[in-house]
């Protein structure tokens, strides 16, 4: 068993748990942290998932590339994410790929690099666990630990519904919209009425004075990146394309020829 863990969100909130400030007066306010503290705190929640999961092979830390292909299909992608990472993260991300097996993949979020490992064919011969509190994960088909509840596992069908239940539901923290008014329960709930197809999703844009370029730009911004959205030639991100638009598909995808590197 080996554990696909999101390094991300553990080194951020370690981080900025030991964050304190230092005031001079004179119009000097000064961040610091105790790098100590940062190892400590990071390495007990290391030990708290290790302790959930009880026996495993190994574990995997993956961290988010500085730069995202996201931002080139959508420049205001995680635009109002305007605050600087937390004193010490990168040291943090430094000092783990030293001391740990670690996993960035340019121009990729940790997320994406999570669900192409998870679902690459080889890799996903041994018994893998992804652990995330991130809801976008739910979109990725085989074990999910989300740090609370008991493990779960999503089936392809369950991982591509909740893609679509995202793309018109949106993700105000990310940046992307849906569509106006549409909420999960709303999403949920219009895919069980009208099928859960790639058709019902263009409706719902439509039916609010939108177009299924947009519908398409949401389901791009919202897919998690598995396996078969990523060339491993070229390195880059293979967008997705819903396998039909006549409504008779459930949301899987196609190799779109047409890469983020050189989206419109």
């Amino acid at each position: 068993m080996t554990l696909l863990i999101d390094a991300d969100f553990l080194a951020y909130k370690t981080c900025a748990a030991c964050e304190d400030e230092i005031d001079f007066n004179d119009d000097v306010i000064v961040v610091t942290s105790r790098f100590s503290e940062v190892l400590e705190m990071f390495q007990k929640e290391l030990m708290s998932i290790a302790e959930c999961m009880g026996q495993f092979d190994d574990f995997i830390l993956f961290f988010s590339s500085p730069k995202n292909f996201r931002k080139k299909i959508f420049p205001d992608y995680k635009g109002h994410r305007n605050r600087k990472k937390p004193c010490g993260y990168k040291r943090l991300l430094n000092w783990c790929g030293d001391n740990y097996v670690t996993m960035v993949v340019d121009n990729l979020e940790a997320d994406d690099a999570l669900g192409i490992y998870a679902t690459d064919p080889i890799e996903s011969e041994n018994e893998l666990i992804i652990c995330s509190p991130d809801k976008d994960m739910r979109q990725i088909p085989g074990l999910l630990f989300d740090l609370k509840n008991p493990v779960i596992e999503i089936t392809k069908e369950e991982g591509d519904r909740w893609h679509l239940i995202q793309t018109m539901s949106g993700d105000q923290t990310d940046g992307y919209a849906g569509a106006p008014g549409i909420g999960i329960k709303r999403a949920d709930a219009l895919l069980d009425k009208h099928g859960c197809c790639w058709e019902t999703v263009v409706q719902t844009f439509e039916e609010r004075g939108m177009t299924e370029d947009d519908a398409l730009l949401n389901a791009r911004l919202a897919r998690i990146l598995q396996y078969t959205d990523y060339n491993f030639d070229t390195d880059e991100p293979i967008l997705w394309t819903p396998t039909s638009r006549s409504g008779d598909d459930n949301g899987a995808t196609v190799q779109d020829e047409t890469a983020a590197g050189s989206a419109a």
